[in-house]
Order: structure tokens, then sequence, then C-alpha cells
């Protein structure tokens, strides 16, 4: 069963949004004619999972991972950022391409997992929990379409191992849905919110020491416990950052705060938004007196 087509302009996905039990023809494998095609003009943005597999798998920091590998760019103008894999120095393929398949193909990222189906997350306005649908993509170099083999989208996304994939991705789905439906409401992301969720959701390694600091742990109220299970893990770590990020963006609260801190804390932004307002204010005076000045020397 699929539901009514959508327009997608200039995109290679087919216009009509499809449901887990949807029949597809399709296979990719060794010897087909348009074998590494796909992975020769790349476009993949990356999961916060997908970091996580991919830093562990070449043995860096997430940090050394972002700087070498990667590429920034705005999920919405002048909103939170997403993540690109970077192609080869001067040209479109993607660095881990070989002649024989993908170098790092155990851990593969989401969207190379998923072709040539697109994942498509939303949620309606009269409900609070995020659906997913999926969408065909038809690309004319891949003859993948044309192998006499068919199976569902579920079944291809256990084959593809995306079960687990998506469900550790879907807690940073729901931040750039929540992001993207609140529209006014939340307004724009200061620049430190935007690199709050920037380092939370795909710097692993920082925010790790993020959590560690003395400052974190005086807010943020963890049992010792937590706090090792949180530290030592990288997964856990960033399950804990989605809950982070919606508690600090959103108010969703579900990590608990020092009080006392809090309101500290309360007060000194209070204190300094009234400075801001004050330094502002005089600005604004000492423009007015040197226009009025200009105006009587002008007579």
């Amino acid at each position: 069963m699929s539901d009514p087509e959508i327009e997608i302009p200039g995109s290679p996905v087919v216009p009509q949004m499809l449901e887990g039990s949807h029949r597809i023809r399709f296979s990719c494998h060794k010897g087909i004619s348009c074998w590494n095609a796909c992975c020769s003009n790349i476009d993949i943005s990356l999961t916060p999972y997908d970091i996580v597999r991919l830093k562990q798998r070449l043995g860096i920091t997430s940090t050394e991972f972002l700087r070498d590998y990667t590429v920034p760019y705005e999920l919405e103008k002048d909103g939170i950022a997403g993540v690109k894999f970077k192609p080869v120095d001067g040209g479109t393929a993607c660095r881990f391409m070989k002649p024989e398949g993908c170098d790092v193909y155990a851990d593969r990222p989401t969207a190379c997992r998923y072709y040539p189906v697109a994942l498509l997350s939303m949620r309606k306005e009269d409900e609070y929990v995020d659906r997913d649908s999926y969408a065909l993509v038809e690309e004319e170099h891949c003859l993948g379409h044309q192998v006499d083999r068919t199976l569902t989208i579920d079944e291809y996304r256990m084959e593809q191992g995306l079960l687990e994939y998506d469900d550790l991705a879907r807690g940073w789905r729901q931040l750039i849905l929540k992001k993207k439906s609140s529209g006014p409401a939340i307004g724009k992301p200061s620049l430190k919110s935007r690199q709050l969720f920037f380092m939370a959701c795909y710097d692993i390694d920082t925010f790790r020491l993020f959590v560690s600091s003395e400052a974190f742990g005086k807010l943020f109220t963890l049992s010792a416990d937590e706090k090792e299970k949180i530290l030592g893990d990288d997964v856990e770590l960033m399950l804990f950052a989605f809950r982070f990020l919606k508690q600090v963006l959103f108010g969703e609260k579900s990590i608990e705060l020092d009080e006392e801190t809090a309101q500290e804390r309360l007060e000194r932004w209070r204190e300094r938004q009234a400075e801001i307002e004050k330094e502002a204010a005089e600005q604004r005076a000492r423009m007015e007196d040197e226009m009025w000045r200009q105006e009587g020397d002008g007579e």
C-alpha cells in the first residue's frame, strides 16, 4: 500500500510515499556492470551513529573524523547543521571506494545501506510521534532495478542491517523534526545553541569532555553509575546527548538539575541581559546626542 504521490523537483526519488510492506525489485552485487557507479559521485549525509561507527572503525577520535572526512551543511537556512562525507580531493568519489567495493562495508553509513530506498521521517501536526515512510530512488546508471529479485522494503531494511541504525538515530531525527516543526515558537537558534547541537550530535569525544567537566557536574545531577555508563560507551553517550539537547533546546526535562546552581546561572544570565540592554540604551543615547550636535553645528 502506498500514499499519494508527492513532488520532489529535480530529484531521482520516485515521487510516491511507500510503506514498509511495499515490494521493490532490486539487487546490487559485484559483477553487475554498474558496480561502484553510485560511489563515484557521492552526496552522503551522516547520522551521529554513522560517525560513531566509522570513527571507531578507523581508530580515530570524532574530532579527527569530522576534520578529515566530512563537511558541514545547513539542514535549514540559519539553523542547525548536518554533516556530509567529503569526497576525494578534486573529485566526487567516496574516499572508501575500492575496485572490489566499499572498504568500510561492515560500518557503511545509513544512506548507503538504504539505497535505492529513501527514508522519509515526518510528524503530523496533531501527532506526538514521528512516522517513517519511504520512497524509491531510480537513477539512470543503476541497473539493480532490472535484476529479477523482489522483496519488501522492510525485508530489505533487515537485510541491510538498518533496524539497529534507524533505532539509534531516532533521537537525532526527532530533534531535527521538532526544530523544523516548531517554527517561530522556538525561533532562530543562537550561535551557541547551533554549536552545542553540532558538538553533542557529531563530535562525541568533545561532548564526553563537556559532560566530564566540573561545570556540567555542578549543574546536572547524575549518579556515579549513570555517569560511568555514559562516559564509558560511545553509543550510550550519544543517546544521552539526544536527551540533553531535548532538554536544553526544547525544555523536555529528563536529566535532573541542581536547582541551586541552575538558579544561580539564571540570575547571572538575567544580570548579563540587563547589562546588554543598558549598554544598548547608552549607545542609542550617544548616537542621538551626536545627531543633535551635528544638526546644531549645521545651523
